[in-house]
């Protein structure tokens, strides 16, 4: 950190949502957003040329996603700390986004109080998780929760992701700088391990699951 204050880059795909936590960190003393981005890919590429404490992440962003941006962050600015941001609140999101290394996890529906508190934890080097993803988690460890997309490395569960958003193999390809036919495969190792057959009933559990989110 600079000082007492943390830098921040806010990275949502809605203006809005950035507007508003915007204008919360100018409330509070010994915050300072740098940048903003609205997909994975800027957010990434912002990152690169900043100094940035900690980077707060929405999951659902167009192109790269949250998930691979969290993953290729890390691997290139490890000192950045990675607060996700998100609407879901499965443990599914939620194990994907710390396995992939964040060191929080916020949900939209949380207070305004919460954001402050989340930010200066992962800041601090300490993980932070919404109370109702804490459970969820909790709950699926005790076996309460069944769900094959717990079974799904962090790069199948963001071909799937982008999958439900109705991208194509070669455009999944280009988002995620792999070959169609890496992401072809992919497709085939996720269809049996979420035990489908076809691309239909795979965007029907897709949809299930919440995949895609406003």
């Amino acid at each position: 950190m600079s000082g007492d204050v943390i830098r921040i880059l806010l990275a949502d795909d809605h203006e809005v949502v950035r507007s508003g936590l915007r204008r919360m960190f100018e409330r509070e003393p010994g915050f300072e957003i740098v940048a903003e981005a609205d997909s994975g890919e800027e957010a990434y590429r912002r990152l690169a040329a900043l100094n940035v404490d900690v980077a707060v992440i929405d999951l659902s962003m167009p192109g790269m996603g949250g998930i691979e941006a969290i993953r290729r962050i890390r691997a290139r600015r490890p000192e950045v700390k990675i607060l996700v941001f998100s609407i879901h609140e499965s443990a599914g999101f939620a194990q994907r986004a710390l396995g992939a290394g964040a060191e929080g996890y916020l949900t939209k529906t949380s207070p305004a109080s919460a954001m402050i508190e989340a930010v200066r934890a992962v800041a601090e080097g300490r993980h932070w998780l919404a109370r109702e993803v804490a459970q969820n988690l909790a709950l699926q460890s005790l076996g309460q929760q069944g769900n094959p997309m717990s079974e799904l490395t962090a790069r199948e569960f963001e071909v799937l992701r982008l999958f439900a958003f109705g991208r194509q193999p070669e455009e999944i390809a280009v988002a995620l700088h792999l070959s169609a036919k890496t992401v072809a495969n992919h497709l085939s190792i996720i269809k049996q391990k979420v035990g489908v057959r076809s691309s239909a009933e795979l965007m029907r559990r897709a949809l299930a699951w919440d995949l895609v989110s406003d």
